[in-house]
């Protein structure tokens, strides 16, 4: 009797050790299959790029390893508007950072998710303003004597570029690249026929950027030969612009969860 009981208590004893064992396998799967599927959506890459292009940046320390080459220029970009879709609308100028008041290019920035059927996670155009003298130094003005929402969204002219950009690989030190698609948009500056323009997002807010021109037999007419500009955000800098909330996490923590792979969701 004593030797069946005890036989009895071993193998419940071993039937509960092997359902507790499954639970944990499960648990511990489920908690697996969790954190593979944590996912970061297009939106969320578009809020992450638009704010790393918002704020200040000057291309000082690249003028000041190769002045043959670069300008310390400014760049400058703020929120303007958001389209009814979510689309953000952003202002860019850049200047001689002598002159900031004297910006030599002015633009609008749309930031938005890629469309579905193109492997990127966001579409980054730039279109003309219809009058670039009204929108002159418009992050440096206080908001109550910049252009409203409704009347940046008017003066959208034509468009000029489209970047695509989508997560750069492991081991890269960018978190987003793209570029135009082969054979860029038109152009006629100083020359070119077309121009081409590739784009990195890089850790801290800082963006490389390369933007070149050519004539009909592929010679480069303006931009830059030697490679992108590198604007690094003014470490002084007291620009702080919220004209819409960009509703992100810290960045600092989004910019890790980015070097991850993540599931993505519409």
């Amino acid at each position: 009797m004593g030797t069946g009981s005890e036989s009895g208590d071993s193998n419940g004893w071993s039937r509960a050790r092997g359902l507790v064992m499954k639970a944990i396998v499960l648990i511990g799967g489920a908690v697996l299959v969790k954190r593979l599927t944590k996912s970061t959506t297009r939106w969320d890459h578009t809020r992450f790029v638009a704010q790393s292009l918002t704020g200040e940046k000057y291309s000082r320390d690249q003028a000041s390893r190769d002045p043959d080459n670069y300008f310390n220029i400014r760049m400058l970009t703020c929120p303007a508007a958001e389209m009814v879709d979510g689309s953000k609308v952003l202002y860019f100028e850049q200047a001689f950072w002598r002159t900031p008041q004297k910006p030599f290019r002015q633009r609008f920035y749309m930031v938005k998710p890629c469309p579905k059927d193109l492997k990127c996670d966001v579409e980054l155009s730039s279109y003309a303003i219809r009058d670039m003298e009204e929108y002159k130094n418009f992050c440096d003005r206080p908001k109550d004597q910049r252009p409203l929402p409704e009347e940046v969204i008017g003066d959208i002219a034509e468009h000029l570029t489209t970047v695509h950009l989508k997560r750069c690989e492991r081991g890269k030190r960018c978190l987003y690249e793209g570029s135009t698609p082969p054979g860029g948009f038109p152009n006629s500056w100083n020359g070119a026929t077309y121009c081409t323009s590739e784009l990195e997002v890089l850790k801290n807010n800082e963006i490389h950027n390369w933007e070149r021109g050519y004539d009909d037999d592929g010679n480069q007419v303006w931009g830059p030969k030697e490679g992108p500009y590198e604007f690094k955000p003014a470490p002084t800098s007291s620009f702080n612009d919220t004209l819409y909330p960009l509703n992100l996490r810290p960045q600092q923590s989004f910019e890790k969860r980015i070097e991850g792979s993540f599931v993505l969701q519409e």
